[in-house]
């Protein structure tokens, strides 16, 4: 290979942020706390270890994710209640905030509807920022641990990956087969999972949670959801997942409805409102 004479000024080049978020629409995380302090507990569902579960939210109310018993990370999808092509879509959100979510970032829907789905307003683990490593909690970087990598990698059949708890838990909420709930499950946030990659090889790399007991993650449901949490097969990631030796515990998810009134003039948001011609109308 032929090093050019200009490599390192091509290499000094610095970066251009590809979608400065400074225009997204304000999100009125005063208003959303307000609202929680005053709501009531509805619903919860304990996504058991190495298992997942469903659950549902209205458009206004709040969900928690809980670590319960041990350090634990989970794989979390979500759809429109409403309309299952309305989904998670991780890609555009890491475009637009970031590898990982934080407390007033969104999980944002995929195309062509593309509006927020959920809003974090609180996140216990906050405090953790970035490593030395460069790891982070609550990637969307990473897909979700699935049995065709693992069959690809290790010949395996391993049936208890998030990707498969998924497909189980969606198949079940809405009286699915599991071919036709497959296609639906999508790429995951990593629900208190530390993750980054690698300096020199630029591999994804996963860590030790830094979870524990008593810490959470809380969503204001912008639209109607149908979400699906798995407690992965890796416990808290420090070593492997995809396992049935892994230490795993619980997660909790817990939906509380605000007092009426409590968001005021507020309205879900809107689908995208791009025209959809395409350049051929």
């Amino acid at each position: 290979m032929t090093r050019p004479k200009d490599a390192e000024a091509r290499r000094a080049i610095a970066p251009v942020i590809c979608y400065p978020n400074e225009t997204l629409p304000a999100v009125p995380l005063d208003l959303y706390r307000a609202a929680r302090a005053g709501a009531r507990k509805v619903d919860e569902a304990l996504a058991a270890p190495r298992e997942a579960c469903a659950f549902r939210v209205k458009a206004g109310q709040f969900f928690r994710i809980s670590s319960v018993e041990g350090p634990q990370v989970g794989d979390l999808n979500l759809w429109n209640a409403n309309d299952l092509n309305e989904r998670f879509y991780s890609g555009k959100s890491r475009a637009l905030h970031g590898t990982h979510l934080t407390t007033g970032e969104r999980m944002w829907s995929s195309f062509p509807y593309l509006r927020p789905m959920a809003t974090i307003i609180e996140d216990t683990l906050e405090w953790y920022g970035m490593d030395g490593f460069g790891g982070s909690v609550h990637d969307v970087i990473g897909t979700r641990c699935d049995p065709y990598t693992g069959n690809l990698l290790q010949g395996s059949q391993y049936h208890h990956c998030c990707h498969s708890n998924l497909i189980r838990a969606l198949a079940e909420a809405e009286g699915l087969s599991l071919k036709e709930a497959e296609p639906l499950v999508h790429d995951v946030l990593n629900v208190f999972m530390c993750t980054g990659f690698t300096r020199d090889t630029g591999q994804y790399f996963m860590k030790a949670s830094p979870v524990r007991p008593g810490d959470y993650l809380e969503f204001f449901a912008e639209i109607d959801l149908l979400g699906a949490l798995s407690a992965c097969p890796g416990g808290d990631c420090s070593s492997e997942h995809s396992s049935d030796t892994a230490a795993c515990y619980p997660l909790l998810v817990e939906v509380f409805e605000p007092e009426a009134g409590a968001l005021g003039a507020w309205q879900s948001p809107p689908i995208n409102g791009y025209d959809r011609s395409h350049g051929m109308g």
